[in-house]
């Protein structure tokens, strides 16, 4: 591994899809892949130049099965994918980074997909690419590009505010080292291939990430007429209060007639158990990412969200398809006590974005709140 071509380091199913979309658009070159395997062709590309992914495990059991999935599709696609249990022990991050080492330092070009993982941050500086490209880790790419052009800790807009902790304060110098690497400079690229409404820093090169490879692997889909939800760990990360986030589910598919809520992959099975039975929404786990998922349906003709990454996404990889999505916003009321005070104002730049880029329409509680021309 590393032979002065390409080294991805991703750890979640979006990240790695975002991966396959970077190469759809500017393929290296690759083995051949699978027989029977289904893929676009890439077209050319410049030999000798490899692509390959290393996997860093995370714990969660949703998110894993996701990304084990999601690296069957690239190893179909012909890339070889490394599968490492970074987090498995005390010392295993150490033993992860040991062992990356070589293909760190070999490669030419360093594809990320979270610049915020810690485990991410002691990785980068070991490596000597001339090349960085960061791809979409959802909503973070807008706070990542915001705090690297600010000169700011990079650290999500739901942690800011809190008091650091000793490991928070031990760990500054390797965010520092990293954060140096991920900004422009003499003899050193750094690229952002984004779906999201990003605003790069002087220096960084953006690409557009329009779901290609999604649009031509899959689909088009079969659309039902009924009505599905698509959840968030808002509550899960301390944002909103978990009983205002059901009634709000409630009154939203109630209004619409919704009968499926795909879940985030991080909603706890006791929170999806109380939606089940206060709700009677069918609980659907996605064991890929929604927007795969959606594409190869059956997906319903209206999708409701709350303001996360697939209000940018869902309209890339489903266009022409006629599917409607609708955009919820989140009340200041459902916040909880400890939620950042950045929380607001970013969510209601998710939503706002939405509406101005993808023309969606957005709710509140289940009323219509405002249309896009």
């Amino acid at each position: 591994m590393g032979d002065s071509g390409t080294l991805a380091l991703v750890e979640s199913p979006v990240q790695l899809l975002n991966v396959l979309e970077w190469a759809h658009v500017h393929p290296p070159a690759v083995p051949t892949p699978r027989p029977g395997a289904a893929s676009a062709a890439p077209g050319p590309v410049a030999p000798g130049r490899s692509l390959t992914v290393v996997a860093l495990a995370p714990r969660d059991p949703m998110t894993r099965g996701q990304l084990r999935r999601m690296a069957e599709l690239a190893r179909d696609e012909g890339i070889v994918v490394r599968w490492c249990e970074a987090r498995s022990s005390r010392g295993s991050l150490l033993r992860t980074a040991a062992e990356l080492t070589p293909a760190l330092r070999s490669a030419r070009r360093v594809v990320l997909g979270d610049p915020f993982s810690r485990l991410v941050q002691v990785l980068l500086p070991v490596t000597r690419a001339r090349e960085i490209i960061v791809v979409d880790d959802g909503t973070a790419t807008m706070e990542f590009t915001e705090l690297l052009t600010k000169g700011a800790r990079l650290v999500r807009w739901h942690r800011s505010g809190r008091r650091l902790s000793p490991a928070d304060a031990a760990f500054g110098v390797f965010a520092s080292a990293a954060r140096r690497r991920l900004t422009p400079g003499r003899g050193r690229q750094v690229e952002l291939f984004s779906s999201m409404p990003a605003s790069p820093p002087p220096g960084m090169a953006l690409r557009a990430n329009r779901f290609a490879w999604t649009r031509a692997r899959f689909g088009p889909p079969t659309i039902s007429a009924g009505t599905d939800i698509v959840g968030t760990s808002l509550v899960e990360t301390g944002v909103v209060d978990l009983e205002r986030y059901l009634t709000a589910v409630g009154i939203l598919a109630g209004s619409h007639g919704a009968t499926r809520y795909f879940a985030h992959r991080r909603e706890s099975v006791e929170k999806l158990h109380r939606l089940s039975v206060e709700t009677g929404l069918e609980i659907v786990r996605p064991d890929l990412p929604l927007e795969l998922v959606a594409r190869r349906g059956p997906i319903g003709h209206t999708i409701l969200s709350f303001p996360s990454t697939v209000v940018h996404t869902l309209p890339l990889a489903l266009e022409g398809t006629g599917v409607k999505i609708t955009v919820c916003d989140v009340d200041p009321e459902w916040l909880t006590d400890s939620a950042s005070p950045r929380a607001q104002s970013f969510l209601s730049g998710i939503t706002g974005t939405a509406r101005d880029l993808h023309g969606l329409a957005s709710v509140v509680s289940g009323q219509a709140t405002a249309l896009a021309p």
